[in-house]
């Protein structure tokens, strides 16, 4: 009856006629035959087996829209269940250290619209690129592709904390390849996201080590890149080691011994300040920390060799 009921609004009217009244079958007194049957002004030469067939057509349209209707909406579902699962598989790979296997599945997606792949996509390029045994034209074209993935992450979504935290990142990785100037100038772009994305999401201690990063960088800048910074542009980036401790502490106090490169900086940065008690403090849990990626084992050998360089010195 609903399918009937809706069907009739597509049919025309006789002149006058109340919507939801019967369509009379044939004219005066016909019996075989329906003549002209005039519907709002309409004429419409046939038979009632031709009527019926367009009844029959209207009601497939209409049954072929909701069709339609209804397989989009399953496609739009299945299509979000696969992205879930897709980033829940990638998660565990990242997690378990599998950085190639990582990269390999989500290559397979880098037409992706969703900014939640794409910026594990991002991820996953800028590690295997990391890698020791990644060739240096390897390592270029790869961080290059990590950027683009980063922006295309953005793009698709602003608010994702994540998205500006990587392309940061990615756009820091390429200023390694594109000079002092550009990567100076980068530098106030890449401190904007890391600010934007500590903003979106407090919590996330990376983006707030990554933060301290920037300023510890500025704030050992070499005096040639300082004269050169300052002949390019009028106020250059600049920064101290006090504001790059401030930075490390803070993540430590969001999410504790969450990394060992941050455990490693605050270490380095309290040798800055003079602080060779609380460097050693620091600097033996860099050492201490279990190595699950290549990354800690780096950190564990740099910070045993200046734990080494103390003693020496004592």
């Amino acid at each position: 009856m609903a399918l009937a009921a809706r069907l009739w609004r597509f049919l025309p009217l006789r002149r006058g006629a109340v919507p939801g009244s019967r369509v009379p079958a044939g004219t005066s007194g016909s019996r075989g035959h329906c003549g002209l049957c005039r519907f709002s002004g309409f004429k419409v030469m046939g038979n009632p087996g031709t009527f019926k067939r367009r009844l029959l057509l209207s009601a497939l349209s209409y049954l072929g829209f909701e069709t339609y209707q209804f397989l989009s909406q399953a496609a739009v579902v299945h299509a979000t269940a696969k992205v879930e699962e897709i980033l829940e598989q990638a998660d565990y790979l990242y997690e378990s250290g599998e950085t190639e296997k990582l990269y390999q599945l989500l290559a397979q997606y880098k037409e992706s619209e969703d900014a939640e792949l794409l910026w594990r996509l991002a991820r996953a390029s800028r590690d295997v690129a990391q890698l020791s045994r990644t060739s240096e034209e390897e390592k270029k074209l790869l961080v290059y592709e990590a950027l683009e993935y980063a922006k295309r992450a953005l793009e698709k979504n602003e608010s994702n904390f994540a998205a500006h935290k990587w392309y940061a990142i990615c756009l820091s990785d390429v200023g390694d390849y594109e000079g002092i100037k550009v990567k100076i100038a980068n530098a106030y772009i890449i401190k904007e996201h890391f600010e934007k994305a500590i903003e979106l999401n407090p919590k996330d201690a990376t983006s707030i080590h990554l933060m301290g990063i920037w300023c510890y960088t500025f704030a050992e800048m070499p005096w040639y890149q300082r004269r050169i910074a300052k002949m390019l542009f009028a106020s250059p980036p600049s920064s101290t080691y006090e504001e790059a401790l401030v930075y490390f502490h803070r993540a430590e106090q969001v999410d504790p011994n969450f990394y060992s490169k941050n455990l490693l900086l605050l270490g380095k940065t309290y040798l800055k300040l003079h602080n060779k008690k609380l460097a050693a403090l620091w600097l033996t849990k860099a050492r201490d920390y279990p190595a699950h990626t290549e990354e800690d084992k780096q950190i564990q050998t740099e910070a045993a060799q200046l734990l080494t360089s103390f003693s020496d010195k004592n």
